[in-house]
């Protein structure tokens, strides 16, 4: 579609939502040219938008919305008129948009990641927020044209997302978005062979999937490969690296907490690529974020000496929306010379090398990765629980498959449940990325030896069942 047909519809949908009154809109992130222009909509109109998956369960998208208020909500795939817009409609919009700009501590969107509890986490991030991120992507030295073929695999629920739409639309470039139902993998692999794309950001897990069928895929037009979202082993970048013979290959990292991300490491292909226990190294910090390791007592942390890597900057969001324990918890305060830091925790394990390159070694708490998405393996358990009427233990844990991909599964403990009823309950609660492979039942669970459950041994004795 052309973008003068998503300047009309950005046009229409400024008409609509103009009129609401409230500072959020929720989108329903259909695979539709509405939806984005819906955005756009929301951002000229100096409002902030919340996504929600309409293939998510109703519960969920109902806990998201009681954390906001709401001035509306648009669905892309309403029945409605279009209306027609002339250019010079369209142009004097725009004019009258960028002459009252938002403001940079104004809110561009709130995503939700998964909660502890069961209650999602609202991170808001500002205008100001995606202005640094923009400067630090170009200042990594990408350049980007109407002439480049863009994909966008991402669910708008999804931050890695907003770098995939927002950067080549900015620039009139061509964004390959993956429709609904379709398989992911298989539909990237359809684009860029016949499409050959240029700029690509994936999860390393796509990797993985695509992995069988590398021998087939040709992209010498490919100029920029990037991964995130998950750790990116140095042996699947190598065979990779001949798929796409002509492209940089980032390796960039960082939470939503901290807009989308902010560091970056190019990977040499005929050099040293330091990585930890095959891991590739996430780099150094980009221009407007400062990542630091810090050791238990929030001091920075010795060369080589593991700690959890904190982020601060101008990307790092004001904090958790209407949640100030978990503010408290998340974030804290350091002093350097006479200036105080607000860093945020990322929970990530890292080490910094002698090198100046960050080394990501694991997590500290129990959040994993799925899919890209990060998820708390206690709201499983809280779900799981909830669905059985909080009457028993539960332990979730990951394990990876026979092709690299990261899965959950689940030991309840007792004798028997009604497995079909409980699957059917967190369907009702969970997203599919969150819903466990197999269920597992153990009638007693073992405690290690400070009468805690022992979820090592737990894992181990039933990893082995794991296909």
């Amino acid at each position: 579609m052309p973008y003068s047909l998503l300047r009309t519809r950005i046009t229409t949908l400024v008409n609509r939502i103009e009129k609401m009154e409230g500072a959020t809109v929720a989108i329903l992130t259909y695979d539709h040219i509405d939806t984005y222009a819906a955005i756009w909509a929301c951002w000229l109109c100096s409002k902030s938008y919340v996504p929600l998956n309409p293939l998510s369960p109703d519960d969920l998208n109902n806990r998201i919305k009681n954390q906001v208020s709401l001035a509306g909500i648009i669905d892309a795939n309403e029945s409605k008129e279009w209306q027609d817009a002339n250019n010079a409609e369209v142009d004097l919009l725009f004019d009258n948009a960028i002459k009252q700009a938002p403001s940079d501590n104004q809110l561009a969107y709130i995503l939700f990641t998964s909660g502890s509890t069961g209650t999602p986490k609202g991170v808001p991030i500002t205008f100001g927020n995606i202005a640094a991120f923009v400067g630090a992507f170009y200042k990594m030295g990408y350049t980007v044209s109407e002439q480049d073929r863009v994909l966008q695999m991402f669910e708008l629920t999804f931050d890695l997302s907003v770098m995939s739409y927002l950067i080549p639309q900015l620039h009139g470039a061509c964004v390959y978005t993956i429709p609904q139902g379709r398989i992911k993998f298989s539909y990237i692999f359809e684009l860029m062979d016949e499409h050959q794309l240029t700029i690509a950001l994936m999860v390393p897990s796509m990797l993985n999937f695509l992995r069988p069928y590398f021998n087939e895929i040709d992209c010498p037009n490919m100029r920029y490969s990037l991964f995130c979202g998950e750790a990116l082993h140095l042996d699947i970048v190598e065979e990779w690296s001949t798929c796409v013979p002509n492209a940089r290959i980032d390796n960039v990292y960082g939470p939503t907490e901290n807009t989308i991300f902010c560091t970056f490491y190019s990977y040499k292909r005929d050099g040293n690529n330091p990585h930890h226990n095959g891991i590739l190294t996430i780099g150094s910090s980009m221009a407007n974020s400062v990542c630091t390791v810090m050791n238990e007592e929030d001091q920075p942390a010795a060369i080589d000496e593991i700690g959890e890597l904190c982020l601060s900057g101008g990307q790092l969001t004001p904090g958790y929306l209407n949640n100030p324990e978990l503010n408290q918890t998340a974030f804290f305060q350091y002093t350097a010379g006479e200036h105080n830091i607000t860093y945020y925790r990322s929970g990530d394990l890292c080490r910094l090398s002698a090198d100046g390159n960050i080394m990501y070694a694991g997590r500290k708490d129990t959040q994993v990765k799925i899919q890209g998405f990060r998820v708390e393996l206690s709201e499983v358990e809280f779900q799981t629980k909830k669905a059985l009427s909080e009457k028993t233990n539960t332990v979730a844990f990951t394990q990876e498959n026979q092709q690299g991909i990261h899965e959950i599964f689940l030991v309840i403990e007792g004798e028997s449940i009604d497995e079909g009823s409980l699957k059917q309950s967190l369907k009702n609660t969970l997203p599919a990325y969150m819903l466990p492979k197999s269920i597992y039942t153990l009638a007693e669970f073992p405690l290690n030896v400070n009468g805690k459950i022992d979820r090592k041994s737990i894992k181990q004795k039933f990893s082995s069942h794991v296909v």
